[in-house]
């Protein structure tokens, strides 16, 4: 372990005196330990995972921290937000220096670590500086889904960013001319590892966004170890990429590599091969598509007329199309049997209307005035148009204006006679 202290310092001026006669019990012993503990404080351990558990829900993490040289283990816990804050870049057998406070369980006689802050040594130091660059281009959402762009479905120039005579250059090249011989290449090699890789392949970026004839970018690399895929991890081509118009696509080592690269592209394809054939259509595959989208196109518009001749068929056989005046005779023969009924039943009424015509003009001819007159009477009327109608309302030397049946005339009143009029009514 390093950065611990001799306990030659804390040993002398500590000695408890005991003999066989006076020997220390266990416990006391155990508890002396721990006070001796208790007054180193916290260190700096380096170690490796050996052990680890994390149990749901709960909010402490337990390790075991080995030190290879030595073969010495020692349990460590620590709170779940302390290690939260490596969990993406510390597993077991990571190398890893904690800082922590020695603790002594005396029942068990136990030493264990509580550690208060846990760093990644070597590679895992690495991974945690690359892990906090990722949260940090998240959170300015340059990985985000929607600012992603759509690949070409055939592109007609492609860009590739690779290192020269490489094998990522190979694998894309005949991979891609395989499955689409008539597709075209503008190659950047460049130094796809070292001091150089990342202004360079940002430079081989540019360019080729560039081009209006550029329809994608495809930046490939072989595997490697993390160090060796640190150039597409760096911030600046990082943001080279997001500012690119053309749609990019990453290739880099094989599928567990995850550099920063693959979050920012528009597509990340698991290796150079891989990124061929998501890139480039394949032709057969494309033929077979169209082959199968044309026969399905056929069946069905021949499953359409068939269902159309059906439908005609059916509609010929109806009587209605088959013989299309039987409808027109049947609808005659109505409105004929229709008009002859309305005509006969118009003749009734008629003949029903004349005959009670002549019953009320027999009527009004037999009560008529006129009729009277003919049998033999004459109507009287005073010179202001009254019909006389008492022979005490006339005085002598009047005139009236007497109608009969055939027209009228004048006559003086000479003298009147009640009784006469009675009786001459009376026997009228």
């Amino acid at each position: 372990m390093r950065g611990t202290v001799g306990p030659g310092r804390y040993a002398r001026g500590m000695a408890a005196n005991t003999s066989p006669d006076t020997p220390l019990p266990v416990g006391e012993v155990s508890r002396l330990i721990g006070g001796w503990i208790d007054r180193l404080g916290a260190v700096w351990v380096e170690g490796q995972i050996t052990q680890l558990s994390r149990r749901p829900g709960a909010g402490v993490v337990f390790l075991t921290l080995r030190d290879p040289s030595y073969d010495i283990s020692v349990s460590v816990t620590c709170y779940r937000q302390v290690f939260d804050a490596v969990a993406d870049v510390v597993r077991e057998g990571s190398r890893v220096v904690v800082h922590a406070k020695p603790e002594w369980y005396a029942p068990r006689g136990q030493l264990s670590l509580r550690a208060a802050e846990i760093r990644p040594v070597g590679v895992g130091e690495l991974l945690a500086r690359l892990e906090q660059l990722k949260k940090s281009l998240a959170a300015e959402g340059l990985f985000a889904a929607d600012r992603k762009k759509p690949l070409p479905f055939l592109p007609q120039l492609i860009g590739l960013v690779c290192g020269r005579a490489s094998a990522a250059e190979r694998d894309v090249l005949e991979n891609a001319r395989h499955r689409w011989p008539a597709v075209r290449f503008e190659v950047r090699n460049v130094p796809v590892q070292g001091v150089h890789a990342v202004p360079q392949v940002v430079q081989a970026v540019k360019e080729l966004d560039a081009m209006d004839e550029v329809d994608v970018i495809v930046v490939a690399r072989g595997g490697g170890s993390v160090e060796d895929l640190l150039p597409f991890s760096d911030e600046q081509l990082v943001r080279a990429v997001a500012a690119c118009r053309t749609p990019v696509v990453s290739a880099i080592g094989h599928e567990p590599d995850n550099p920063l690269l693959d979050h920012v592209a528009d597509l990340r394809a698991s290796t150079p091969t891989d990124a061929a054939k998501k890139v480039v259509p394949d032709v057969g595959e494309e033929y077979e598509r169209v082959r199968w989208l044309r026969d399905r196109a056929r069946r069905s518009v021949e499953a359409f007329i068939d269902r159309e001749e059906r439908g005609l068929a059916a509609a010929l056989a109806r009587p209605s199309i088959e013989d299309p005046h039987r409808m027109v005779d049947e609808r005659e023969q109505q409105v004929a049997a229709l008009t002859e009924r309305s005509r006969r039943t118009l003749g009734h009424l008629l003949d029903r209307a004349d005959s009670e015509l002549t019953h009320t003009h027999a009527r009004v001819v037999a009560l008529s005035p006129a009729a009277t007159l003919k049998r033999g009477y004459a109507v009287l009327q005073k010179a202001d148009g009254h019909v006389v109608r008492d022979p005490a309302d006339l005085a002598p030397g009047e005139r009236l204006r007497a109608r009969v049946a055939e027209g009228r005339f004048t006559v003086e009143v000479s003298e009147t006679d009640v009784a006469e009029a009675d009786v001459t009514e009376a026997e009228a």
